[in-house]
C-alpha cells in the first residue's frame, strides 16, 4: 500500500496540504515545521481561544474547519490530540464517512502505534505514528527544539520511507519502534522526563526548607552533572551514599524526610532500594554493604 501521489502546492514537487487536527502546543509546532520545510498548512481544527490564537499565529495559511473539513482538505491530516482521544477521534472520522483513501493519517502519541488507526486503515488510510520525544511549551523555542530531536516512528513496511522522511523534513531523527513495544518505549520516556521534573522540584522545595534562598542555582550544575553522567556512562557514573554504602547518612537522611516531608521520604526509600539494587547489580556496591542499606530502608538501624 503506497500514498497516492501528493498535490503539488508549490513549485517545489511531491509537497503536501497538511491538515491539523488539534492545533495545541505539539500540533501547532509539527505543522509550522512542516510548513518550513515547504509543505502547505491548509486547515486545522480548534476549539479554545488558545489553539485558535495559536492556529493564527505558528500556522498562518490554515483555514480553521472543523475535524472533517481538515481532513477533506488535506494530503497529509496530523491527528495531535491527547492519547485518550485518539480513539474517539478516528471512530468519528470514520462514521462521518468523509474520504480517508489515500490520505495520510499521523498521529503523535507516544503510547499508540498504527493500530489505533486500523479503522481508518480499512477505508484506505495510510497510517503513520511519529512521536517527537519532545517536551513542548506553546513558546517559539518549540520549533528550534525539534532540530536532531528523535521521533519514535511506527508504520506499515511500504510507509516506514514516507514516516522517516517527514521525520528528516522537520529536523528530527526517526527511531523505528515497534508495534507491541510501543507502551514500553513510553513507558521509559515518561517514567525518566516526568519524573525528572517531580523530582527537581522536591529537592528544591527541601532546600527551601532548609534555608537555601536560591535552590534552582544551587542544583543546576550538579543535576547537570548528574545528567550527563548517566547519559553517557550509565549506573556507572552513579555517586552519593547509596553507591559509597554510608547506612547511616541514609538513616539520617530518612529521619529528616520523615519529619519535613512522609511523601517525600517514601518516594526516597523507592528510589534508593532501587539504586541499591542497581549498584549492587553492576558490582559497584558490597553485598554487605548492600545489606545494610536494604535494612535501614526497611526501618532498621544501621
Amino acid at each position: 500500500m503506497r500514498p497516492n501521489p501528493p498535490s503539488e502546492t508549490t513549485d517545489r514537487p511531491g509537497r503536501l496540504r497538511v491538515g491539523v487536527v488539534g492545533a495545541g502546543r505539539v500540533g501547532a509546532t509539527l505543522g509550522a515545521a512542516l510548513s518550513q520545510a515547504g509543505h502547505t498548512v491548509v486547515a486545522a481544527s480548534g476549539v479554545s481561544d488558545a489553539s485558535r490564537e495559536r492556529i493564527a499565529e505558528r500556522l498562518p495559511t490554515a483555514q480553521v474547519l472543523p475535524e472533517r473539513g481538515v481532513v477533506e482538505a488535506a494530503d497529509l491530516v496530523l491527528l495531535t490530540v491527547p492519547d485518550d482521544a485518539l480513539s474517539p477521534l478516528i471512530d468519528g472520522l470514520v462514521a462521518t464517512e468523509v474520504k480517508l483513501e489515500g490520505r495520510l493519517l499521523a498521529h503523535t502519541s507516544g503510547r499508540h502505534g498504527t493500530e489505533v488507526l486500523e479503522p481508518a486503515t480499512r477505508r484506505g488510510a495510510l497510517p503513520l505514528a511519529l512521536h517527537p520525544v519532545m517536551t513542548f511549551t506553546g513558546r517559539p523555542e518549540d520549533l528550534n527544539r525539534l532540530t536532531a530531536t528523535s521521533f519514535g516512528v511506527t508504520a506499515p513496511e511500504p510507509l516506514l520511507p514516507v514516516a522517516q522522511a517527514l521525520v528528516v523534513e522537520m529536523g528530527g531523527e526517526p527511531v523505528t519502534i515497534a508495534e507491541e513495544n510501543r507502551p514500553l518505549y513510553h513507558a521509559a520516556l515518561a517514567g525518566g522526563a516526568n519524573h525528572l521534573v517531580t523530582l527537581v522540584a522536591e529537592a528544591a522545595e527541601l532546600l527551601g526548607a532548609a534555608g537555601v534562598e536560591n535552590p534552582s542555582r544551587m542544583l543546576g550544575p550538579l543535576l547537570g552533572a548528574a545528567l550527563d553522567n548517566g547519559l553517557r556512562l550509565g549506573i556507572s557514573g552513579l555517586t552519593g551514599p547509596v553507591v559509597r554504602g554510608d547506612a547511616g547518612t541514609v538513616a539520617e537522611h530518612l529521619a529528616e524526610l520523615g519529619r519535613v516531608s512522609p511523601e517525600a521520604r517514601a518516594a526516597y526509600v523507592a528510589l534508593a532500594r532501587l539504586t541499591a539494587d542497581r549498584a549492587l547489580a553492576a558490582g559497584l556496591l558490597a553485598p554487605e554493604a548492600a545489606e545494610r542499606l536494604l535494612g535501614v530502608l526497611n526501618g532498621g538501624r544501621p
